[in-house]
C-alpha cells in the first residue's frame, strides 16, 4: 500500500515512517507542503497523510487544492492540534480521518486500513464508464459531471447495461431483468426506454454510448471501441 506522509518534524517523521514500513507500507515522504502537493499531483497514493502546520502549502490548503483537482486519494489529517474548528473544518474539505498527536504509529496504520476499506466499498457501488457515471446508493448519474435525471426504470436499465460494457443483451434479457417478469416479445418498451436514455445522454456528449446491435438488442460500448 502506498502513502505519502507530509510532515516537518524530522523525530515524528522518522518514527512513523519506520513504523510504517516495518508494517508493509511504501512511504513516499516529504517535509514540506509545497513539495508534497506536487508528488500527491504527480503519483497515485492509496492514502495521503498531511500534517496540517507544514511550511509551505500547509495541509488544509494541500486538500483543498486536491480535491479542487478532482483527485480522490484518501486523506488523514494529522496534527498537534485537536480542536474543533480544526477538525470539522478539515472534514469539510474532504479529509476521511482526522488524528491529533501524540498517537502510536499502530493507531495510524488501523486508520490508513480503515479509509482505505471504506473507499474499497464506496467503488463497489459505482459503476463508471467513459464519461458516464452511476452511483447506486444515490441513484445519481452524470455524463461529463454533468447530472443526468432519469426516471427508476430507466436507471435500472442503464445499470444493467453498464455492468457488462461490451456485451450484447438480448431485449428479452433486459425485460426480464429490469421490468421483472414477462413481456410479449414483440413489446417495444425496451427500444422506448433506451430512445428516451439517449435523449437524456446525446446533449451531453454526442458519441453513441448505448449501441442498438441489429436483430439481438442492445450493448453498453466500451470507451475504447468505435461508435
Amino acid at each position: 500500500m502506498n502513502v505519502l506522509f507530509v510532515e516537518d518534524e524530522a523525530k515524528i517523521a522518522n518514527f512513523v515512517r519506520a513504523g510504517l514500513k516495518e508494517q508493509g507500507f511504501v512511504v513516499d515522504y516529504c517535509d514540506n507542503g509545497d513539495d508534497g502537493y506536487l508528488r500527491a499531483l504527480d503519483n497515485e497514493y492509496d492514502v495521503i497523510v498531511l500534517d496540517i502546520m507544514v511550511p509551505g502549502k500547509d495541509g488544509l490548503s494541500i486538500l483543498k487544492l486536491l480535491r479542487r483537482q478532482g483527485r480522490n486519494a484518501r486523506v488523514i489529517l494529522l496534527t498537534a492540534r485537536n480542536e474543533l474548528d480544526d477538525r470539522l473544518q478539515g472534514l469539510n474539505l474532504g479529509a476521511d480521518d482526522y488524528i491529533a498527536k501524540p498517537f502510536f504509529v499502530e493507531e495510524l496504520a488501523a486508520r490508513i486500513h480503515a479509509v482505505v476499506r471504506r473507499s474499497v466499498s464506496e467503488r463497489q457501488n459505482q459503476l463508471g464508464v467513459g464519461p458516464i457515471k452511476l452511483d447506486r446508493i444515490t441513484r445519481e448519474v452524470t455524463c461529463n459531471h454533468r447530472a443526468i435525471e432519469l426516471t427508476s426504470r430507466e436507471f435500472n436499465l442503464l445499470e444493467y447495461l453498464m455492468r457488462s460494457p461490451g456485451r450484447v443483451f438480448t431485449r428479452t434479457q433486459i425485460l426480464e431483468h429490469v421490468w421483472g417478469y414477462d413481456f410479449n416479445p414483440n413489446t417495444n418498451v425496451v427500444d422506448v426506454c433506451i430512445q428516451r436514455i439517449r435523449k437524456k445522454i446525446d446533449p451531453i456528449d454526442e458519441a453513441v454510448w448505448i449501441e442498438s446491435i441489429r436483430g439481438v438488442g442492445y450493448r453498453f460500448r466500451k470507451p475504447d471501441s468505435s461508435p
